[in-house]
């Protein structure tokens, strides 16, 4: 109980409350803005990969092939690779390969497909005698995705979206510990790299209780939506 007590005494609470209040916004920063641009690119993504598909409106196997190739080739990339990998096209759009603006780019580009293929599968959920009477009703391919399948499938969206930013999170984590910002590279810089145990504790309850509202709040907004 003494070295515990020596311990917490040793610590610098105003330090720390600093470092993880200027750390979280950056994170928060990275994962809204990478968030919101993500949802715009893989909603429309996901629906292409599904009308395109067999059986569907605008059927067309060979792209549909070649899309959904592109998609999975990225989805199987780990993220720090990807950031490595994409540097030239991030300096190119945002002039620089570190900050947290620089970490948005990697950030995106691998969480898109991710994305767009969960869009797709909650997409496909919709049943089939529903797209029909639509049909029947001479409704329009965009009518039957605008206001079918969208709708029909919005808790499984608002789930999917709750699962994206949680890995946003994650990733903007790692993201960090090459030159981010955030969170990860006050874990990296102050918690590792100077063995101060006790910011790493408070890095991973910050990350924890991120991850824990934006599941509260997913969980809250699926409910509200599922009108089965």
């Amino acid at each position: 109980m003494t070295a515990v007590s020596n311990w917490l005494s040793s610590i610098n609470f105003a330090q720390i409350g600093q470092l993880l209040y200027s750390s979280s916004l950056q994170t928060l920063y990275m994962v809204i803005v990478a968030s919101i641009i993500t949802f715009m690119l893989a909603l429309p993504l996901g629906v292409f990969l599904l009308v395109t598909s067999k059986g569907n409106f605008y059927e067309m196997g060979f792209i549909n092939r070649i899309i959904g190739a592109v998609v999975n080739a990225l989805r199987s990339l780990p993220f720090v690779v990807l950031m490595v990998a994409i540097m030239p096209i991030t300096v190119f759009i945002v002039g620089t390969r570190i900050g947290t603006t620089a970490a948005i780019i990697p950030l995106i580009v691998g969480t898109v497909p991710f994305t767009a293929r969960l869009f797709e599968t909650s997409l496909r959920t919709v049943s089939s005698g529903l797209v029909e009477a639509a049909q029947s009703m001479g409704a329009s391919s965009y009518q039957i995705v605008r206001r079918v399948l969208i709708p029909e499938a919005m808790p499984e969206l608002i789930q999917n979206c709750t699962i994206t930013v949680i890995v946003l999170i994650s990733n903007s984590a790692m993201a960090g510990m090459i030159g981010g910002g955030g969170l990860g590279d006050l874990a990296l810089r102050y918690g590792y790299m100077r063995f101060r145990l006790d910011i790493m504790i408070a890095t991973v309850i910050v990350l924890i209780i991120m991850v824990q509202l934006v599941q509260m709040l997913g969980d809250y907004l699926s409910s509200k939506f599922d009108h089965r």
